[in-house]
């Protein structure tokens, strides 16, 4: 051998090797673990302890489920999900609340832009009914969503209606 190194000891430093890589593989994966669980311990993924409600839209450009829910600018719910009602052509969105919050019968709904860059959320507006939506209950006055670009159109070329 031109190194000088018998096969036993080149075998020996091959074997300390292979350990010291094993070493330090479990460690990364240890401390990937520990932020992944990190991550998963500081995340908001849980649902509001609160109440579903739905309500309709006639479109819902941009919003997805998870997004916001606020009321007077401060989060109080999350978008659950949406479908199509196949009779009126309307999103259905589903709405989780949380359960301190009671929402009067005649809250306004609508479908707004965080920011320029993007990002949509459900802005709630209460009225001043007595009476409450209960759990599962609907809420029946609704805004919808305005694309950027029919209120970048509507600045540049002036509305149809107006003179």
């Amino acid at each position: 051998m031109a190194s000088g190194l018998t096969p036993a000891a080149v075998k020996e430093t091959r074997v300390g090797r292979n350990i010291v890589e094993t070493i330090v593989g479990a460690l990364v994966l240890v401390v990937a673990g520990v932020f992944v669980f990190y991550a998963f311990a500081k995340s908001d993924r849980s649902g509001p302890d609160g109440y579903e409600v739905v309500a309709r839209f006639g479109r819902i450009d941009g919003l997805k489920r998870g997004a916001d829910v606020t009321l007077s600018g401060v989060k109080v719910g999350a978008v659950t999900g949406f479908t199509l009602d196949p009779k009126t052509y309307q999103a259905v969105v589903r709405l989780a609340v949380s359960s301190n919050i009671n929402l009067p019968a005649d809250t306004n709904a609508k479908i707004v832009s965080e920011s320029l860059l993007g990002g949509v959320v459900v802005v709630l507006e209460p009225g001043n009914d007595k009476t409450m939506i209960r759990a599962g209950g609907e809420i029946a006055h609704t805004q919808d969503s305005i694309p950027l670009t029919e209120l970048i159109a509507k600045f540049m070329f002036g509305s149809a209606g107006s003179k």
